[in-house]
């Protein structure tokens, strides 16, 4: 435990520093969130999303792009000072049949970064406002569901995970259907996490409280390459909430919310939690529903059902400050989080 908490403090220390160039390079670079009139998934104006969030035009975008370059890096280099150190430190031990694990892990991570940095450089210099916001939706779902149906068959045939654990119910053999099942998983994180990512430190703030108890998890199996990658991840997010939380100074970008959507689900079916998942990611499942409700209604009612979606943008409609919505969430989160990780010890 002495070297994954160290990891985590030399993290945020690392991410710290470089923000503060970072965020200058990308003003110089006119890399930021532009005002404009956007539209919903179906094309529609969304004037309630417009009223509250064109205040953060100017902000720079892509801070999700630092933490993924240099916590590769560190993750690198982190699997060198093993080497020397796990005479010292058994837990730091790595087996060769953690391998596929990593390069599962680290395919997730940055592929579905990719998709985010061409839609987050599409909104940013190649605008064009009669077209959906950034990439299409049905390129960018038919792009996240190819990667999503790769990673899953990976972790079928490469990891031999087939199973299901529902507590206190049982463990249930689905066979060749988890290759689906877990890339229904990856998508829906994946654009949960998008989903999310709505108000000053909202998204990275929950993504942090869960990953703390995926790390819980991960160090008590021993599985070193998720419990090193979830140390470095989580410190990288503490360096960026410091700049991220109101009013902020850089906004994640597509680049950070698809990776880290992607990479928590896929966390989660590697560690086997596919249950927990859900609880521990409890913000994330909700914001995601709440914006699917409103657009099958719009779709098959052509109405709405709610005021607004999803639902941390009806608390701002409501009345509620942006910073309240923020803490209060993440006060579910930590709650959430606790839930699942006590489900998740339960057979």
């Amino acid at each position: 435990m002495e070297f994954l908490l160290g990891l985590l403090i030399i993290s945020f220390l690392v991410h710290g520093l470089l923000f503060v160039p970072y965020i200058n390079l990308l003003y110089r670079l006119k890399f930021q969130r532009k005002q404009q009139k956007t539209k919903d998934a179906f094309g529609l104006l969304t004037p309630i999303f417009d009223r509250f969030h064109q205040k953060k035009a100017g902000v720079p975008v892509g801070g999700g792009l630092l933490i993924i370059v240099i916590t590769l890096i560190m993750y690198g280099l982190s699997f060198l000072l093993l080497h020397y150190i796990q005479e010292w430190f058994p837990f730091t031990s790595l087996y060769p049949s953690m391998q596929d694990e990593i390069k599962i892990l680290l395919f997730t991570f940055t592929a579905f970064a990719l998709i985010g940095l061409y839609d987050d450089i599409k909104k940013t210099f190649v605008l064009n406002t009669s077209e959906f916001f950034g990439l299409r939706l049905r390129h960018k779902m038919i792009l996240e569901l190819v990667l999503a149906m790769c990673i899953s068959y990976w972790l079928y045939s490469l990891l031999e995970i087939r199973i299901v654990h529902v507590p206190l119910i049982g463990v249930f053999d689905i066979g060749v259907l988890y290759i689906p099942f877990a890339a229904f998983v990856i998508l829906s994180f994946a654009n949960a996490f998008n989903i999310s990512d709505g108000l000053d430190g909202l998204s990275a703030g929950l993504f942090m409280i869960a990953l703390c108890a995926f790390w819980v998890i991960s160090a008590g199996l021993l599985d070193t390459p998720l419990a090193v990658f979830i140390g470095i991840l989580i410190g990288a997010l503490i360096a960026f909430l410091y700049f991220n939380v109101y009013p902020a100074r850089i906004i994640l970008g597509d680049v950070g919310a698809l990776a880290f959507g992607a990479t928590f689900a896929v966390i989660g079916l590697i560690l086997g939690k596919a249950f927990a998942l859900v609880l521990i990611g409890g913000l994330f499942v909700i914001e995601a529903l709440s914006s699917l409700l409103q657009l099958l209604w719009k779709r098959f009612y052509h109405k709405k059902l709610f005021p607004v979606a999803p639902l941390h943008l009806y608390f701002q409609y409501i009345g509620w400050e942006e910073p309240k919505i923020v803490m209060r969430f993440w006060l579910a989160a930590i709650m959430f989080a606790v839930f699942g990780l006590w489900v998740s010890y339960l057979n």
